[in-house]
């Protein structure tokens, strides 16, 4: 058969490879958007001599397309009615149109013709691995868009030499990316800018966390309630943008990454793979980090939470304003956390709803006098804990996510 896919996934996205036409129909019949894979930049990348010749061939009859692998994806890979393929290594995947047959494409979940050569399907992973940080960090710049956070205004407005530096890595960055597309790779003039910027980016991440330790610091110091609405007045006033400083980092980082990648790709290809997985470990773990740091701070406005609660009869005021600022804080953080694609989208529903919930009930029972504040109080008690709960959760299934992104590259399954 002409229509013929080759499947490959490392758990971040999807590659398919084979016939143009073949990919186009499959993708638009299950309607997935998908990005041009780049396997042009593979050759002469990954052998020398006749072999390059022979792979680059390869490589100019072969179409290829990456596809994110979301939810949506993955129940299109898993499930198409298979039948029997023509051979022992494949299966036919039938997509319907209107109750007829549309076309019937033959994929292949084992090595086919292109992926028997071991260096090509490294090269295909390390490109898989940059559409995955590409599409990552185009995820952090809707985020910044979304909350109108002026990052690029922080760093500026602070006389700390970190961040002062950061301006000028982003632009040395920003600036080698654009070279990189115009080109299609990383020169030795334009690597020679961009290596020593890890070091800046990496000493203001670290300043931006010391930001939001000292935030959660200062909430648990604090003991009079009103000391608590200070402290909860100050983190909604900051928080944002100390979470927006790291977003950028965090962008950056990948960004270099992706240009590490190109240079290992045309200068050291029988090292892409051990750079590649080194790579999405160094990532896990700077995840990692950033959410202990943020779980922290949201136990801590927790706990402010419930000193509010505790003395909502004899400071009303404060306490509507701590809970205000728990409000707003969590709101920020579930953003962050959305933008970095970290924690899951039910606890992040069950966090947001809790908080506007509990928010409004206080609000109603604080304007009806003291007998709606002892029902306030008894409402908040429960709300708390379950806010408690729901933070807990948040936490357990960034610990889980982050066991299931260890590197692997694997043929999507047929669960």
């Amino acid at each position: 058969m002409d229509d013929e896919i080759e499947l490959v996934s490392d758990g971040e996205g999807i590659a398919l490879l084979g016939d143009a036409g073949a990919i186009e129909r499959f993708l638009a019949s299950e309607g997935l958007p998908s990005q041009d894979l780049g396997l042009r930049r593979l050759s002469g990348a990954t052998a020398t001599g006749a072999a390059a010749l022979e792979a680059g061939s390869q490589i100019a009859a072969t179409s290829g397309r990456w596809v994110k692998l979301t939810k949506e994806s993955a129940r299109a890979m898993k499930s198409m009615p298979l039948m029997k393929g023509s051979s022992a290594s494949s299966s036919r995947a039938v997509a319907m149109d209107g109750g007829k047959t549309s076309h019937i494409l033959e994929i292949v979940r084992t090595p086919g013709a292109m992926l028997t050569n071991p260096a090509m399907l490294t090269g295909v992973a390390g490109l898989m691995a940059q559409l995955a940080m590409q599409q990552a960090m185009q995820e952090i710049t809707d985020y910044l868009v979304r909350i109108d956070a002026k990052v690029d205004d922080v760093l500026r407005g602070q006389k700390d030499a970190a961040l002062a530096a950061m301006v000028g890595a982003l632009l040395v960055i920003e600036d080698a990316l654009t070279i990189r597309d115009h080109v299609g790779g990383v020169s030795d003039v334009t690597w020679s800018k961009v290596q020593a910027t890890p070091a800046t980016i990496a000493e203001t991440q670290a300043y931006a966390l010391r930001q939001l330790d000292d935030v959660a610091q200062k909430l648990e110091r604090a003991q009079a309630v009103g000391e608590v609405a200070k402290a909860a007045d100050h983190a909604r006033a900051v928080v944002e943008e100390w979470l927006a400083v790291l977003a950028r980092c965090f962008q950056l980082q990948d960004a270099v990454a992706v240009l590490e990648l190109d240079r290992v790709l045309g200068g050291a290809p029988d090292e892409l793979e051990q750079h590649r997985a080194g790579i999405r470990v160094a990532r896990q773990k700077r995840l990692d980090l950033i959410a202990s740091r943020v779980d922290r701070l949201m136990t801590r406005m927790d706990d402010a939470v419930g000193t509010a609660d505790a003395k909502v009869l004899l400071h009303p005021r404060a306490a509507q304003s701590i809970n205000a600022s728990s409000r707003v804080v969590g709101s920020h953080v579930l953003e962050f956390t959305a933008g970095l694609g970290i924690g899951a989208d039910r606890e992040a529903v069950a966090v947001r709803r809790w908080l506007e919930a509990a928010t409004e009930a206080k609000e109603r029972a604080l304007e009806t006098g003291a007998a709606g504040l002892e029902g306030a109080k008894d409402l908040t008690g429960q709300t708390v804990g379950r806010a408690r709960s729901a933070t807990t959760k948040l936490a357990g299934t960034i610990a889980e996510r982050a066991a299931r992104r260890r590197p692997r590259a694997a043929e999507v399954d047929d669960e």
